[in-house]
């Protein structure tokens, strides 16, 4: 079986380091390929060709830099199909999820393909009698992304088009454990002819990970992930002088009113929580009632998670596919088990599932745990699969205070006709994406992808401005020009 390679200064290259992982198919269990568990050195490498890359790319004028972007975006509309397909094979997502964070992925690149206008800086004319002052955007130098697992195509792209739209060069590592997505991407892309380490690729786990904190030509790194690695990649890559955006883990409420409208609340709710077998960071995670919101709400929720069909991502009837490793789904059902223990009424247990044809494929069916205590381990952990918490207030200050006591503060939505209770809910949730009648609080390319509390570690988020002003230094210029100076010429 071959191991995937690095694509370090426009070359694919073998790893430096002697360990590789299996790649394993979450549907099957069987290895799809190897994929390098990574070595400083290959960072080494990587980061000296993108260094030296980068004093001519960040001269490339704008204008030119986003021709190479409106080609790769041509190139991943092109191949959609095939990438997503690539992506349910080793993430377990359905084919229809993966070509959904393709369109994602892309729309990132539209974006960034609009830097000549986002770059520009401000000009203030006679800040004093014959002075200007103005201030301009310049790249850092080499950046870098660690990506998760949960979106192999999408999460990448909400940092790398617009980190080499400004002039930088780029180092994506993938996860290691859905690698061969982005190894893919990186073949389509050599057609592009980027100028020879502008955009690099480096396989690994965790040794690869503080090589890039650590190195001192890597001066920007973004990473998505859980909460303690989150705080692990901020902690490290700050203590050595770097700009770090960490989005982390989240504990997501969706919160019922009664006026809410039930069948369409209920259908959203179910996508949300069991969409991507609930591995994604804006999941519905707990449904909070309000009020006389709770007992059909309830019901219903149960019936639509018992008719979903969970089985593997390729076949098209299929609505949820399976979680990605062994170790997910026994940590899983050892939460849900944890709630049950503690007191929860487990209204639909997804254990223990088997698929035909699929029996070594870790599936985890939809779960629903009713009367949650706030306390227990169940409700205060990220999950991170098909598991949805019920917990019934009497108010909605009461579900906003519930929502706001919680460490996470990712996204947070409302379901409701009011509008009074929805300004109420937007004003005081402390949480960075809210939506109101909405499932999935998942910003456009042309808002940044915020998170408050121990969901975000950083300033700038990813996404459009955000990610410009994060993958740029400001410079201020002040500047005199003396009549009488210029006459001596």
């Amino acid at each position: 079986m071959t191991v995937l390679k690095n694509y370090i200064n426009g070359q694919w290259v073998d790893s430096k380091g002697s360990e590789v992982l299996d790649v394993i198919n979450p549907a099957t269990g069987k290895s799809l390929t190897k994929v390098p568990a990574g070595s400083a050195i290959d960072i080494q490498d990587a980061a000296k060709a993108a260094h030296e890359a980068w004093s001519a790319w960040r001269n490339t004028p704008a204008t030119q830099r986003v021709q190479y972007l409106y080609a790769m975006k041509q190139i991943l509309e092109k191949h959609t199909d095939e990438i997503a397909e690539i992506c349910t094979r080793e993430c377990g997502k359905t084919y229809a999820e993966s070509k959904a964070e393709m369109v994602r992925a892309v729309e990132n690149i539209e974006v960034a393909c609009g830097i000549p206008t986002l770059l520009q800086g401000e000009f203030s004319e006679d800040i004093a009698r014959g002075v200007d002052e103005f201030m301009i955007r310049q790249p850092l130098g080499v950046g870098a992304c660690i990506s998760p697992f949960n979106f192999p195509i999408m999460i990448p792209f909400w940092f790398m088009p617009y980190a080499i739209a400004c002039g930088n060069t780029y180092i994506v590592k993938p996860s290691e454990k859905v690698p061969m997505t982005m190894a893919r991407i990186f073949e389509l892309l050599e057609s592009l002819h980027l100028p020879k380490g502008v955009l690099n690729m480096v396989h690994g786990g965790r040794e690869t990970v503080d090589a890039i904190l650590e190195h001192p030509f890597i001066p920007a790194i973004s990473f998505v992930g859980s909460t303690p690695v989150a705080r692990h990649v901020y902690q490290t890559g700050t203590a050595h002088g770097k700009r770090v955006q960490a989005q982390g883990g989240a504990k997501n409420a969706v919160v019922v009113m009664p006026d809410a409208d039930e069948d369409t609340t209920v259908k959203i709710i179910a996508d949300s929580a069991f969409g991507c077998a609930g591995q994604r960071c804006l999941a519905a995670s707990v449904v909070i009632t309000v009020g006389e919101a709770s007992k059909k709400i309830l019901e219903k929720l149960v019936v639509a998670a018992r008719s979903r069909k969970t089985g593997d991502g390729m076949s098209p009837e299929v609505e949820m596919g399976p979680v990605i490793t062994k170790e997910s789904k026994d940590r899983i059902e050892s939460l849900i088990q944890s709630g049950v223990d503690d007191g929860a009424d487990l209204l639909l247990d997804g254990r223990n599932l088997k698929i035909a044809d699929f029996e070594n494929g870790y599936f985890v069916g939809p779960t629903i745990l009713g009367n949650v205590n706030p306390e227990s381990k169940a409700y205060q952990t990220e999950i991170f699969g098909p598991v949805l918490s019920v917990v019934h207030v009497e108010t909605l200050d009461d579900a906003i205070n519930l929502i706001n006591s919680n460490k996470y503060g990712n996204s947070a939505c409302l379901f409701t006709r009011s509008g009074a209770a929805a300004r109420k809910f937007r004003h005081e949730t402390m949480a960075g994406n809210i939506g109101v009648n909405i499932g999935v609080a998942a910003p456009m390319a042309f808002f940044p992808f915020s998170g408050w509390k121990e969901s975000f570690f950083g300033d700038l988020h990813g996404q459009t401005s955000h990610a410009v002003e994060f993958y740029t230094q400001t410079k201020v210029v002040i500047e005199r020009w003396n009549e009488e100076w210029t006459r001596k010429f």
